[in-house]
């Protein structure tokens, strides 16, 4: 029997959580590094699972497969492909850079109420979110990444409503207050959407007789599974929606910028970075593989809604006073742009869709973390508050300004490699599509660097005279983030390589070809 590599991989931050959980609550510190370390061997186990991933094998590969509850069907099967490995490898890259920027995020805090931040239920939620999350990307059991599609939302729920953001260290009442209303929001969308998904659950097993990829694949392809038209649209509805609230997609979006202003900063980076490409990358996963017909017969609609999210988001970024809700709006927008890579149903969008959870993913925890430096200096989410900052501390300026940069999708970062794939493929399949999302980038660049003048150029403001630069403990966490951001962005053929025999499985799925060119090339 071979050894559980997927299992281990998982397990070990879920062993690092109770282990963190455990420790005596006058050493926080010794917390702190516990959870660094296990973070740091679950990132040494992704590597391995990359290294061992055969971009040209089978689709699944380092497969598990054990019964759990047998009277269901329901079996612990577990297995990576290349887009699986890619968001896994995601995954386990950020949480370090988390743990490290959240250092002393959940430290106790000398307020009127003198209200304990439990340092160690901080660093063990954390850990606990990353286990699931692994889970949730190789899982091939359609009810066991039910489980882990909802188990993931409790220690979300206690991340963004237990720890708020410094920032409200002197209104610490009605900071409580919006924290609460932040997280039971989020809470109450996602469960809404968990619900829904449940019922499509229970009906797909109805229908296929089993919760297994695998098999209802292989029925499908021998003929022995046969879904009727209006069932299988009912079905893709139930699983849709759920993804759309955690992806978010427009309209059910409203719970992202509640959450990410009221969070810290790390944990906004959970949210959006990490936690929101599980609806995403189920969308690949389960709507496209399981039900073809009806995700074609969607494609119109979801194409529509991708597009809202793209303009929405972005001119509702260029309108906001607070930093990282400007941020969450930009994360809308770029999601839109990630559904549009997937439901225009060409290798090129899918592949971008799917190099943009990555890149997404990596170019937000960069300007995130680092406008989370800046906010807990000054003590303030409102852009108004600040200026002149790159005069007196040009590293925080200048990280961030990389940040923005890749966030607009510089040309030489990694998110410009993903965004021009996601457009190759839309402009295709559907030009007019394309060339409404165009407008996305333009609206990009305007809130990204208004944001930067406003924040970082001009006469240095009195309340930011005295501002420190980034120490060494938070530079450990930009610069490598920034490094990541530009050798993907010149060299990202190690995710391409994986990511792409992927697509073409997905492709195979949905019976769909690249549209052929109408001009023929000189000869």
């Amino acid at each position: 029997m071979s050894f559980p590599l997927l299992t281990a991989t998982a397990a070990l931050p879920a062993i690092g959580a109770i282990a963190t959980a455990a420790v005596p609550a006058a050493r926080r510190t010794a917390a702190k590094w516990l959870a660094l370390f296990f973070s740091l061997g679950t990132l040494v186990l992704a590597a391995v699972v990359f290294l061992r991933f055969e971009p040209g094998g089978d689709r699944y590969q380092l497969t598990e497969s054990r019964a759990w509850i047998a009277d269901f069907g329901v079996r612990y099967e577990l297995g990576v492909d290349g887009i699986g490995v890619a968001l896994l490898g995601l995954t386990a890259l950020l949480i370090p850079f988390v743990i490290v920027a959240g250092w002393h995020d959940a430290d106790p805090l000398e307020t009127k109420s003198s209200r304990w931040r439990p340092t160690q239920g901080f660093f063990a939620l954390v850990l606990m979110v990353e286990a699931m999350v692994i889970l949730s990307f190789v899982a091939t059991d359609v009810f066991l990444f039910y489980i882990l599609f909802e188990a993931m939302l409790i220690p979300m729920y206690f991340l963004i409503g237990g720890f708020g953001d410094r920032a409200h260290a002197g209104t610490d009442e009605n900071a409580a207050t919006q924290r609460s209303y932040a997280a039971v929001k989020f809470l109450l969308y996602n469960l809404a959407g968990g619900l829904i998904m449940l019922a499509a659950v229970i009906g797909l097993y109805v229908v296929a007789g089993s919760f297994s990829l695998s098999e209802i694949a292989e029925a499908r392809a021998n003929g022995s599974l046969e879904m009727a038209t209006s069932t299988e649209r009912w079905l893709f509805l139930g699983f849709f929606f759920a993804f759309a609230v955690k992806a978010p997609l427009w309209p059910l979006h409203t719970w992202l910028p509640n959450a990410m202003g009221e969070a810290t900063a790390p944990v906004a980076v959970l949210i959006t970075a990490i936690v929101d490409k599980v609806g995403t990358f189920a969308m690949l996963r389960f709507c496209l593989g399981l039900f073809p017909e009806a995700s074609k017969w969607a494609t119109p609609v979801v194409i529509t809604l991708a597009l809202i999210s793209i303009v929405y988001g972005a001119l509702l970024a260029v309108g906001q006073r607070d930093i990282k809700r400007l941020i969450a709006y930009a994360s809308i927008s770029h999601f839109g742009f990630i559904i549009l890579g997937i439901f225009a149903m060409t290798s090129q969008g899918q592949s971008g869709a799917t190099l943009y959870m990555v890149n997404h993913g990596i170019s937000t925890a960069a300007l995130l973390l680092v406008a989370g430096f800046l906010i807990t200096r000054r003590g303030s989410r409102l852009i108004a508050d600040y200026g002149g900052v790159q005069k007196v501390a040009p590293v925080l300026a200048g990280t961030f300004l990389i940040g923005g940069l890749a966030t607009l999708s510089l040309p030489g970062l990694a998110p410009f490699v993903s965004e021009f794939l996601v457009l190759v493929g839309t402009f295709s399949a559907y030009p007019v599509a394309g060339v409404i999302a165009t407008s996305g980038i333009v609206l990009a660049a305007l809130y990204v660097l208004v944001l930067y003048q406003r924040t970082m150029t001009g006469p240095v403001r009195e309340s930011v005279r005295s501002m420190p630069d980034l120490r060494a403990r938070e530079l450990a966490v930009a610069l490598p983030l920034i490094a990541v951001l530009i050798f993907l962005g010149v060299f990202p053929k190690p995710l391409t390589e994986v990511v792409n025999p992927a697509v073409e499985h997905t492709m195979s799925d949905v019976q769909k070809k690249d549209p052929q060119p109408e001009v023929e090339a000189a000869k």
